[in-house]
Parts: C-alpha cells; structure tokens; sequence
C-alpha cells in the first residue's frame, strides 16, 4: 500500500477536482456544440446566448454559495459539490429544448466550472503556505492534462457513441471516483489544519503576520479591482475563442480537426508554464509576477490578426496556454499573499464568481461581434487592445500592491 503524506494527500485532491472540473469547462462543452445545435435546430448566436446567460447566472449563485466553504469542513463541501456535478452530467444528458439546455449549461457551469475549481484552490491557498506557488502550480496541471487529453478523446468517443450516452457516462465516472478520492484524501481536514514543514523552513511569511480581510473590507480595497481587471481578461478572451472555435477554423480555413489538435499544445504550454510559476511565486511573490501574466495573450492575439496558416492554430493556442498557466496560479495565490486566509473562501467565492461572470462576457461579446460582421481579426485585435491597456493601468498601481503586515 502506497503512503502519502498529508501535504501529497491534499494536493491529489486538488489534482483531481481541477481534472473533473473540465465537465463545466468550455473548451469540454464546446466539443458538443454542433451535436446539440444539430439536434436542438438552434444556431451559433442563439447558442452562445443561452451559454452566456446560464453562465451568468452561475456566477451570480456562486458569489453566495461559494463562501459557504469557510462555515463547513471541507469534506462535507466537497462532497456536497461532487453531488452536484454527479446530478448535473446526467441532467445534461436529457436535455431536449432551448429551456433544459439553459438549465444544463447553468447546473454544469455552476458545479464544474465554478465549484470544482473554488473548493479546490481555496483549500490549497488556505492549507499551504511556505510552498504556496508549488502546490497551486501542482493542482493545475490536472485541468492542463484534461485539456490534452479530452478534445480529441471526446471527439473520438463521440464516433462511437450519441453525445447522451457521453453524458450519463461522465456522471457514473464522477460518482464512482470523487467520493473514495475525498474519503481518501480530505476527511480529516479542519480549518487550522497546515502544510507539514520541514524545519529547515523558514524566511518571510513566519516572520511576518498578515491582515486577514473580510469580504466586505476588499471591496472598499481599490488595488482589488484593478488587479481584477487584469486577471478577467484571460478567461473572458479563451472563453471566447473556445466556444467560437468552429468560426475561427471557418474564418481562416483551417480545417475540422486543427483547432481540436491544436489544444496540445495550449495544454502542453500550460503544463510547463504551471511547473515553472509555482516556483517563481514562491521565490518573488505572485503580486510581482501579475504584470506579465497577460503578455503572452497579447503575442497571441497579433497571430490570429496578421497570420493565417493552419499552423498558426498550434502558435496561437500555446501563446494563450503561457498566459493561462500563469493566470492559474496568480489567480488562487494573489488574494491569500494579500487579504490572508482566514476568508479565502468568501473572497475566492466572489473572485470565481467574476471570473465565471467573464467568461459568460466574453461568450456574449464575442457572440454579438460575429452577429454583427466583426472578423476573427477584428476580434482580435480589439481584445489585444483592451489587454494592453489594462496591463498598462496595472504597472501604474503595481507598487501599491503589498500586504498589510500587523505589527507584533
């Protein structure tokens, strides 16, 4: 019998409920959009319309549902969350009109996307502290291994089997393997319950005791919001381009399977930018790192403007993948390095809540250009436009963005 320690324990944890948390995610649910629009007789616009709205109002029930990790132990909210998405597959799996479909993409949305992820990271950004950046890096590769492996293992499945039966299988795999992993895992897990360290440890984060703020008190915090508006960008933009993708390989000729190829390398990206930014974290702090969180997205969206080979696909997505190792990490452990860990939970309920907000933004904005003439390059460079002007307003405040240390 293999033995792990509690720290390997709860990084498993964190490892496969960001993998699970790919069932909410639009890349996953992208891949049954022309079985769905097919089936439903609906079209791209009213698609995306009913994707953003359920979306939307996911976000909407997160803010309040997701703060309920700081009143409960955390094996009795994760249990409570494999539930969900447990019901939500199998809902998903009998939708038959535009009314189910909203309720489907809203159940799968709210459970995978948005609580898998936030009961995950908020326990790792709470239990870790000297190895934050490490861990968090750690738990991500598990959504980056799904992104590799699903699109084209789902479009193969899809050969062989209706996209219903997909579904119901989803659901049976989720309960059959969450609830022993958490049982495994996370039973004994409180509140006070730390990373075991080493004695060798010591530096900056012993020695100093940070301001724990409520969520309340963050949202008269001004550096939360501009900090907020660089990190929503990446999720707003790949959100977009991954619902949308049918109409970029349309736009730029690229054929069926290029796009669904091409997440290799997005996800092969990630992986590696993940390895490297849990370290970089731990050494400078992720409040220095934000700055160039966005960069590689930007590279990335001056391809899709001025570059049309199929290749491009392979180029564009890995770009996007840099910035969304960096986006995974710098998302869960900037609040903690800044507001403390007492209300992780509710302020990463809000955070999520946003994030989710944006990507249902990103749906819509995207959905309303292409509805009314935009290119894929106009598209693009717009976005780019906007990141830079973000990343910009984020240099100007950078210096302000240090906690708030009490004395001893």
């Amino acid at each position: 019998m293999i033995y792990l320690s509690l720290n390997k324990k709860v990084i498993l944890y964190g490892f496969i409920f960001t993998f699970f948390s790919c069932f909410g995610q639009s890349f996953f649910i992208g891949l049954f959009n022309p079985s769905i629009r097919s089936e439903l007789n609906i079209g791209q616009g009213q698609f995306g319309t009913i994707y953003a709205l359920a979306t939307l109002c996911s976000s909407l029930i997160l803010i309040w549902f997701g703060k309920k990790i700081d009143e409960f132990r955390l094996f009795y909210y994760a249990l409570t969350v494999i539930i969900l998405l447990f019901f939500s597959a199998l809902f998903f799996s009998f939708i038959s009109n535009i009314y189910l479909l909203f309720l489907g993409i809203f159940f799968l949305r709210f459970s995978g996307q948005g609580l898998m992820i936030h009961t995950a990271s908020t326990a790792i950004s709470r239990f870790f502290d000297q190895s934050r950046g490490k861990a968090l890096s750690t738990i991500w590769f598990g959504l980056s291994t799904a992104e590799f492996m699903m699109p084209l293992l789902i479009t193969f499945i899809l050969s062989l089997f209706s996209w219903r039966m997909v579904w119901q299988g989803i659901g049976l795999l989720i309960i059959l393997v969450l609830p022993l992993l958490i049982f495994s895992t996370i039973r004994n897990i409180s509140f006070e319950s730390r990373e075991e360290n080493s004695n060798n440890l010591t530096g900056r984060k012993e020695e100093l005791k940070i301001k724990d703020w409520t969520r309340k008190e963050v949202l008269f915090d001004f550096k939360f919001y501009i900090i907020t508006l660089t990190m929503q960008v990446m999720p707003m933009v790949a959100t977009g381009t991954f619902v949308y993708q049918t109409f970029i390989s349309e736009s730029k000729n690229w054929g069926l399977y290029i796009f669904a190829q091409s997440f290799m390398a997005y996800s092969i990206v990630s992986l590696i930018t993940l390895f490297f930014s849990g370290f970089l974290v731990d050494k400078f702090t992720s409040r220095k790192l934000i700055p160039f969180m966005n960069i590689p997205l930007i590279i990335a969206l001056m391809v899709l403007t001025f570059l049309d080979h199929p290749y491009t696909a392979f180029i564009f997505l890995g770009l996007v993948g840099a910035s969304n190792g960096l986006a995974n990490v710098l998302g869960s452990s900037t609040w903690a390095e800044l507001y403390g860990v007492r209300f992780i939970g509710s302020i990463k309920a809000l955070t999520t809540a946003i994030m989710v907000f944006s990507t249902a933004l990103g749906t819509a904005i995207f959905g309303y250009l292409i509805d009314h003439g935009f290119t894929i390059e106009g598209i693009a460079f717009t976005c780019a436009s906007y990141i830079l002007f973000v990343t910009i307003l984020l240099l100007l405040f950078r210096k302000r963005f240090e906690p708030v240390v009490l004395s001893n």
